[in-house]
């Protein structure tokens, strides 16, 4: 069967040959292969430039738009984690922290709240060291829920754009591991002191990137979402004072 010639080759010897077509016409008309050499080399020395700008100026620019329209999508995905997974697993990993009245008090979000101040907690959540302790909560309690959300979390790590957002990955990769290690547990009560240890890093792992995903999440609706900004400073899970309803004073 032969084979036809694809549309960019097509297209390329139509362009070249009416090039050569008008070059030979301005030759018939004006007799001036002089003047002719001296356009075409003026030409050829301009396109190294226009390459230049094309790939340096103009790639970096559709790059960055192209990043930026997929962190929009993401956002939409992070979105929906915090609304079906995120906020109720950041209220249960609180009750492991041992030291949690003290550090919820600074992540009572305000409306006021500047990028700067979203960066400086992210800073003290990355100094910090959490002290997590599986016994302190039950653990049965823990389990059904985690396994109810399995298949959302799964659909979520199919999306092909989250190789863009690598920390989200990790956090949906956590929580999974943490899921797997209370499912193969039969019985989650009178466990040996190791496995629990061994759960407290788990829930650690979780909880530490958690919190750091909520942080920009909860910038990203400052910045982008005023209205669902508003519901999630009224249901934040840090903030014992929180109350659904809208308080105007």
């Amino acid at each position: 069967m032969k084979k036809v010639p694809s549309w960019q080759i097509v297209l390329a010897l139509v362009l070249l040959s009416l090039s050569v077509i008008f070059y030979l016409f301005h030759f018939l008309i004006f007799r001036d292969i002089h003047h002719i050499f001296i356009y075409l080399i003026g030409d050829i020395a301009f396109l190294f430039i226009d390459v230049t700008i094309v790939t340096l100026v103009l790639h970096r620019l559709l790059v960055y738009r192209e990043k930026q329209s997929i962190m929009k999508k993401l956002n939409v995905v992070i979105d929906a984690f915090f609304s079906e997974v995120g906020t109720d697993l950041l209220k249960i990993c609180l009750r492991f922290d041992l030291d949690a009245d003290d550090f919820r008090k600074n992540l009572v979000i305000a409306k006021d709240w500047s990028d700067r101040d979203f960066l400086i907690i992210k800073q003290s959540i990355l100094k910090r060291s959490a002290i997590m302790d599986s016994k302190r909560y039950e653990l049965d309690e823990v389990r059904p829920f985690l396994i109810s959300k399995r298949q959302f979390l799964l659909n979520l790590l199919e999306n092909p754009n989250l190789v863009e957002h690598e920390s989200f990955t990790n956090l949906l990769m956590a929580i999974l591991h943490f899921t797997d290690e209370l499912t193969n547990r039969h019985f989650l009560k009178r466990l040996p002191e190791s496995d629990y240890k061994h759960l407290s890093e788990d829930i650690k792992r979780v909880y530490n990137q958690l919190i750091l995903q909520w942080v920009d999440y909860m910038r990203h609706l400052k910045r982008d979402y005023p209205y669902l900004f508003s519901l999630a400073l009224r249901i934040n899970p840090f903030d014992e004072n929180a109350s659904v309803e809208v308080n105007e004073s």
